[in-house]
């Protein structure tokens, strides 16, 4: 794998490419304590050091362990197989993990760890799980407690990933726990990890074999790349896109997902929460319950490039606080909702040269939020190609609620099915500097309006 800062050059590079970087690196920069500081001379000949994650040899070659059905390093189906793959290689500092052709059904999710790159053949390497089952909870556990009881055992095995879920009875609100079945006495399962939440039978708590397929937490320098996941869509329950996914990252850093195919999950495709620098490209995301891909809450510089997103909720999905990213020639088609969503906090932001064609709702909405400082402020809506958004009276790009210094450059509304109440741009009352600069509009009742 590449020296640690690989990401990190790799956005700037693009950044600069997109005519991005001059509008970011004052807000990158502004109170960087690093401008006061002697600037180090480039490590021009590396070395292995003791402790130093930051400067490392681009070593020619690092271990890579093949898995496959029929023949390879290791030989098997199962996540578990995978999962020993995954961890051998991390063990040894890092290198690529490698998928065979085949159909891998997973019972759990694969763990992914630092500076581990997964591979597979494309269409030929599917990952994909069986049928969810749930059950009620039979006995309550504590907050401090490591095991559960379950209703009805049945279909359930130690070495599943589980999701557990119950009704706060303080809050009322829903708490969502992962895990693994370690071991197992009758109806009672011990889990990897205390559960840090009480699960009562008030609560109505439950548990699932639910997951997604790839998942990482607190770790960094990762590459998935050449894989088909399958959701099983019809045969699982709904597991929403702040838990999972086809692919799903918590507090990770540093990631490239290149030539994916992410389809039919019953929930999000990909989604990512508090990981910074991840860049998806050249992948395929379709037919999910919820959103093609999800640069979730506070997740700062991703970069989301020539991706296919089809049949989903929400196209591209800008969650709470993300920040100085780019999406870039996607092509976004048939979404039940939004084209593309920006919100809460999602501010500095480039989208540019995209192709947003037949949403449900609109092609790209900035939504109202809870006032002007909850707003996505200072994004960028560039080249884009937006055609035939939402129903007769369909907007392609609605800038709701206190939304402030928005730049429209040069963007291509279309209609072809009939003017109808169809308009082009609408400004909400309570927005601010929103700049229009030679956008052009076919076949619509109004282009813009302001309410």
């Amino acid at each position: 794998m590449k020296n640690a800062r690989w990401s990190r050059r790799h956005f700037l590079q693009l950044s600069a490419g997109c005519g991005f970087g001059t509008m970011i690196s004052p807000h990158l920069l502004a109170d960087d304590p690093a401008q006061s500081r002697p600037v180090p001379s480039r490590v021009s000949n590396p070395r292995a050091t003791s402790g130093d994650k930051v400067v490392e040899p681009d070593w020619e070659q690092r271990l890579t362990i093949k898995v496959g059905q029929q023949q390879g390093d290791l030989i098997g189906s199962s996540q578990k197989v995978l999962q020993a793959a995954v961890d051998y290689v991390a063990r040894l500092g890092g290198g690529t993990v490698e998928i065979l052709p085949g159909t891998y059904t997973l019972r759990g999710s694969v763990h992914l760890r630092s500076r581990v790159r997964i591979i597979g053949a494309g269409d030929e390497t599917i990952l994909t799980k069986p049928a969810s089952i749930t059950t009620k909870l039979s006995a309550d556990s504590d907050w401090y407690d490591q095991e559960i009881t379950l209703a009805d055992p049945r279909g359930f095995e130690v070495g599943d990933s589980v999701c557990l879920r119950t009704k706060n009875p303080h809050t009322g609100g829903t708490t969502v726990l992962k895990r693994i079945l370690i071991a197992r006495s009758g109806n009672r399962f011990k889990l990897d990890k205390a559960l840090r939440e009480n699960f009562w039978g008030l609560g109505e708590s439950t548990c699932s074999t639910l997951f997604p397929l790839i998942t990482g937490e607190e770790i960094d320098h990762l590459i998935v790349e050449k894989l088909t996941l399958d959701g099983n869509r019809a045969n699982n329950e709904n597991l929403d896109g702040n838990y999972g996914g086809c692919i799903f990252l918590q507090d990770v850093n540093d990631v490239l997902i290149r030539q994916v195919t992410a389809r039919q999950n019953n929930g999000d495709g990909i989604s990512w929460q508090i990981c910074h620098d991840v860049t998806v490209e050249d992948c395929h995301s379709h037919d999910h319950a919820g959103l093609g891909l999800h640069p979730g809450s506070g997740s700062q510089r991703p970069i989301m490039q020539r991706n296919t997103l089809e049949r989903c909720q929400i196209g591209i999905f800008f969650c709470w606080g993300v920040k100085h990213g780019i999406a870039t020639e996607n092509t976004i088609l048939d979404c039940h909702g939004q084209g593309i969503s920006i919100g809460h906090r999602d501010t500095d932001n480039l989208v540019r040269k995209n192709q947003i064609r037949n949403s449900g709702q609109h092609g790209i909405l900035f939504r109202p939020e809870r006032g002007a400082g909850f707003c996505g402020h200072r994004n960028r809506i560039e080249e884009n190609l937006i055609e035939n958004s939402g129903p007769a009276d369909g907007i392609a790009i609605d800038i709701q609620g206190g939304t402030e210094q928005i730049s429209l450059r040069q963007n291509e509304i279309q209609e072809t099915r009939g003017a109808a109440q169809r308009i082009g741009i609408r400004l909400g009352k309570e927005t601010k500097e929103i700049q229009l600069l030679g956008n052009t509009f076919t076949g619509l009742s109004q282009n813009v309006v302001q309410a």
